[in-house]
């Protein structure tokens, strides 16, 4: 008999969806890692060996991945801040706007970017238009400012809505209670507003910097073949078959988000027994 849990007064059994996650996502994970430590001899550390051939492409998927990240915290949090300030309907109709995107094809919206970006595009016609026909444009399409782009446009709302989230539970009786002891607006931002949102601040930065660390569809795209991240690699690597390197340096962009992952709700756990204390 499968354990359960309760939610509500009805006992909801978690047999079929703990199934689908072992066959699906556990097994998986666990025949790639499997892989990546054996060869035709048995256990090695061999494989591994790749990933130092392959030290710059990794570095480079760290740093895009890093930067979108950034500018999806310095744009989302104004985003946020004034949704949760909003009028209750304002607040519903912007969390619409900002989850249409999400729910057209991930395809789509990137070839829309091709479309406005390239050399003969929408952005370089339109500045024909201004500048005249002898105008050069602008190269905006392979490299690496496209893929930050694109990275940003598809998961700034995965910024967006943890950090919305955080600071609608901000209770307004604190930030009254602050400002009756003789803080000014910067310093109720500051000590109580800011402190507060950082759940969602890492949320916001767990989500996009992992789908941006990953990502393949915006760099093929927007970047092309032969472009030096990390995803790109493996695409081109497997076109060939899937070998026990490829498993490796699977296996490592793993960890490395796990680790990320973990160091983060690490932080944040320390962060809430310190308050606590």
């Amino acid at each position: 008999m499968s354990k359960g849990v309760t939610v509500g007064n009805k006992k909801v059994n978690l047999f079929p969806f703990s199934s689908w996650m072992v066959l699906f996502v556990l097994v998986p994970i666990a025949l790639v890692v499997y892989y990546a430590f054996t060869d035709v001899n048995g256990f090695t550390l061999s494989n591994l060996k790749w990933i130092v051939t392959y030290r710059n492409t990794l570095w480079l998927s760290i740093e895009l991945a890093l930067i979108a990240t950034v500018i999806c915290v310095l744009l989302a949090y104004p985003i946020a801040y004034s949704m949760s300030r909003a009028s209750a309907r304002v607040q519903r109709n912007a969390t619409l706007f900002i989850m249409l995107p999400m729910w057209m094809n991930f395809l789509v919206r990137t070839y829309a970017w091709m479309t406005l970006l390239e050399d003969n595009g929408l952005i370089n016609s339109a500045l024909r238009a201004i500048f005249g026909m002898e105008f050069p444009g602008l190269h905006l399409i392979n490299n690496h400012g496209a893929i930050v782009l694109g990275m940003v446009y598809n998961y700034l709302p995965y910024m967006i809505l943890p950090i919305y989230t955080s600071l609608t539970k901000i209770g307004q009786s604190l930030i009254e209670a602050a400002r009756d002891l003789g803080a000014n607006g910067s310093q109720v931002f500051g000590r109580v507003i800011l402190p507060m949102s950082v759940p969602g601040i890492i949320s916001g930065a767990l989500l996009s910097f992992t789908l941006s660390f990953d990502d393949f569809v915006i760099t093929f795209f927007t970047a092309g073949v032969g472009s030096g991240t990390l995803p790109m690699t493996i695409h081109s690597m497997i076109r060939f078959g899937i070998t026990p390197e490829i498993n490796a340096i699977s296996t490592i962009m793993l960890v490395l988000s796990l680790t990320i992952m973990g160091g983060m709700r690490l932080y944040e756990r320390i962060r809430l027994q310190r308050l606590k204390n």
